[in-house]
């Protein structure tokens, strides 16, 4: 008996050694993607990032710095849960509201510059990077009339991202 309980615990702890570790491979040959998972603390280290990056691409093509904005991140907030409520990435609410609308319930006072939505399962600079690769996403994180930036996201316990980014003047 304690022969055949020795028997199979050897073949456990072989059989796991087995399990592959690290990234697994897809029939494309690249890694499959890993779920980025955003804890409850890393709120402001993400926006700071954002912030971090959109400036950096800001300065670099020639154009002023962009500060947060505590209302046009609710703005946004607002938008990713909402998208998340809808399944589907647009710039309208399930209640009928424009990005317009949402910024303006807000109370900012500036004008809204444009609204950039994303769904994936992407981290943020990633994020960033993607919507630097279409014209119309890369006038709202680059455009000369924007001073405010308010950056958002709901992350879904599947692991999906929905994230919204607001510019305003």
């Amino acid at each position: 008996m304690a022969r055949l309980l020795l028997i199979v615990i050897s073949a456990f702890f072989a059989l796991s050694a087995c399990t592959p570790v690290g990234p697994t491979i897809g029939p494309d040959g690249k890694p499959l993607p890993r779920v980025y998972r955003i804890k409850a603390n890393d709120t402001a280290k993400i926006q700071f990032r954002v912030l971090d990056s959109v400036n950096a691409l800001r300065v670099a093509a020639g154009k002023n710095p962009v500060e947060l904005d505590s209302k046009l991140t609710a703005a946004a907030a607002t938008h990713s849960r909402d998208m998340s409520v809808q399944n589907r990435p647009w710039h309208f609410g399930s209640d009928g509201s424009s990005p317009l609308d949402r910024v303006a319930r807000t109370g900012y006072e500036g004008q809204m510059i444009g609204e950039n939505i994303s769904e994936s399962y992407e981290n943020e600079s990633e994020t960033v990077a993607a919507w630097m690769q279409l014209p119309s996403t890369r006038e709202v994180i680059l455009s000369p009339r924007a001073r405010k930036l308010g950056f958002s996201w709901f992350q879904e316990p599947s692991g999906k991202i929905w994230w919204t980014m607001v510019t305003g003047s």
